[in-house]
């Protein structure tokens, strides 16, 4: 499958389950070097805060130490954009796996460590998008 640009990230649409979405992404993130620092399931917290329903839909805070380290040594005010976030949500008889694009967040801070950085970055998140998709 194509990764598919959007207006805030780079995403693709996978046929499996969920549950097994969610999985790959995490082993794919890790295998690109990713912590998983934070997992929100907005599922939960909607039905436990609204008592709504809501889809499936979970939120992956995602970090490359070494990227994050350089990126904040060459601009300090860059961790109001970090982690980079990762979701993964049902949509019909499918899912969606999006990564917010890096590149486009580092136009906020136009410094040319963090243009590279973000290009490595979004370089590693489309190999997790291709993996999951693979």
């Amino acid at each position: 499958m194509a990764i598919e640009q959007t207006p805030a990230g780079i995403r693709v649409k996978v046929s499996l389950p969920y549950a097994e979405a969610v999985e790959k992404t995490v082993a794919a993130l890790k295998a690109e070097g990713f912590g998983v620092l934070t997992t929100i399931d907005v599922k939960q917290t909607i039905k436990e805060k609204l008592g709504e329903e809501y889809r499936p839909y979970v939120i992956l805070g995602a970090c490359n130490p070494p990227l994050a380290h350089r990126a904040l040594t060459a601009e300090p005010e860059v961790g109001l954009l970090l982690p980079c976030n990762v979701v993964v949500y049902e949509e019909g008889d499918s899912c969606v796996v999006s990564a917010m694009d890096p590149t486009a967040v580092a136009k906020v801070m136009p410094h040319p460590e963090l243009q590279a950085v973000a290009k490595e970055a979004r370089a590693k998140l489309e190999r997790v998008l291709q993996q999951v998709a693979g």
